[in-house]
């Protein structure tokens, strides 16, 4: 059985509010240990309600540096792009100061040299090795996590921080590694709906067959909402 701590909320906006409580209570933690809170958020419509309640709570956002997990290569501004629910979310409605918002270059006209480029601002943002105080995972209806999908040559990179994907529904995606997610301080997932419910209760089992059953499971916990709770053992 995963060691990851799954923690069931009522409703999507419910699970949302405890992620949101959890990533709050982390940066303090971590400001008032380093001076600082080192952050990477995935994409997906769940974590923006997570992103808003976020919102909600008293961080010192001039002490946080936020960085992404993944981001599909698009132009600026394209609607497929995290990007945009980072910025809305904490630049427009929030008060992170924009230097502190760190994204994945995925408009260079080469992806690999981007992704080595973002590999240094993140170890320069964060040490080396790169150490973040938290990763926030999503999880696909496939069992993906981060950009790391099934079948793809990321799984197997065990060298870098960064990497490039192939194709993998319409957008080629820059992602953090499994070194990178495995060497964060604590990792939380958000995952909502009942579509989610088969690939969650292969996770907390610890099913390496799927790309998320491979991201190190101590030091994790999950929210989530009944629906995607279904299939977990009682």
């Amino acid at each position: 059985m995963s060691a990851i701590r799954i923690e069931v909320r009522d409703g999507a906006h419910g699970a949302a509010q405890a992620a949101a409580q959890h990533v709050a209570a982390a940066a303090h933690v971590a400001i008032a240990a380093r001076g600082r809170f080192l952050v990477a958020f995935s994409g997906g419509r769940t974590p923006g309600l997570m992103l808003a309640a976020l919102l909600d709570h008293p961080i010192p956002w001039q002490q946080v540096q936020v960085f992404q997990v993944d981001e599909r290569i698009a132009p600026a501004g394209d609607a497929a792009r995290n990007l945009n629910a980072l910025r809305e979310a904490l630049l427009v409605k929030g008060t992170l100061p924009e230097r502190n918002l760190h994204a994945m270059p995925v408009e260079d006209a080469d992806p690999a040299g981007a992704a080595q480029r973002y590999a240094v601002t993140l170890r320069d943002g964060a040490d080396t090795p790169l150490l973040l105080d938290l990763v926030h995972l999503g999880l696909g209806d496939d069992g993906h996590t981060a950009s790391l999908v099934p079948g793809d040559a990321a799984l197997h990179e065990t060298d870098a921080d960064v990497t490039v994907t192939g194709e993998y529904r319409g957008h080629r995606r820059m992602t953090l590694t499994f070194a990178a997610l495995d060497r964060a301080r604590e990792r939380l997932w958000l995952a909502t709906g009942a579509d989610k419910a088969d690939m969650l209760a292969r996770l907390h089992a610890g099913d390496a067959a799927i790309p998320a059953g491979r991201v190190r499971a101590v030091g994790s916990v999950l929210y989530c909402d009944a629906p995607a709770a279904t299939r977990l053992a009682r």
